[in-house]
């Protein structure tokens, strides 16, 4: 099996300046180093909040890197620079609207405000591009919800094999689902 590569992408002005320390990146990457058993590789970007740029970095990852997962954070509420799920919806051929709706049912569980966040998910290739909140927590609460369906979805799409560990988040794969050599 391949190892899989993973795209983490903070999208936030003031951290790609180095006038914030980004948070949310190095949450995604914890989260995924504490639940995934498969091997896999980071491969991280710090962008603006720039449209054009995110769409030309989802695409790097996904065309030239060959993520089978790229999972953003920041960008996503109603601010006018927040267009990370406009740019995810410019790249993808095919949008995924329930990781977003459960993204938000969970964080409704822990703040009122998680109406406020327009996360989405879509497929490009072979790839899953995600969108999470800013906040450490939310990230956390938001891949607690949707990791589940992430494995079988890239296994759907032909990207890596993701396992994770049962004991931190369980993937689900339908009983005739193999793995792939």
């Amino acid at each position: 099996m391949r190892k899989a590569r993973i795209g983490f992408v903070t999208v936030s002005d003031r951290a790609s300046r180095g006038e914030y320390e980004d948070k949310g990146g190095p949450a995604m990457q914890t989260w995924f180093a504490r639940v995934l058993t498969s091997e896999w590789e980071a491969v991280v970007r710090v962008i603006p909040d720039e449209q054009a740029l995110i769409e030309k970095t989802l695409i790097e990852l996904c065309d030239v890197e060959g993520c089978s997962l790229v999972v953003t954070t920041g960008g996503t509420g109603p601010a006018l620079r927040d267009v990370t799920p406009e740019a995810t919806e410019a790249v993808c051929e095919k949008m995924m609207p329930g990781f977003g709706e459960l993204m938000r049912t969970a964080s409704l569980k822990f703040v009122p405000t998680a109406i406020l966040s327009r996360q989405t998910a879509g497929i490009r290739g072979k790839s899953l591009i995600l969108n999470l909140p800013g906040k450490p927590s939310a990230i956390d609460d938001c891949l607690n919800a949707v990791f589940p369906a992430i494995p079988y979805c890239i296994d759907l799409i032909e990207g890596a094999y993701l396992e994770s560990d049962p004991e931190q988040c369980k993937a689900f794969r339908p009983a005739h689902a193999q793995p792939r050599k």
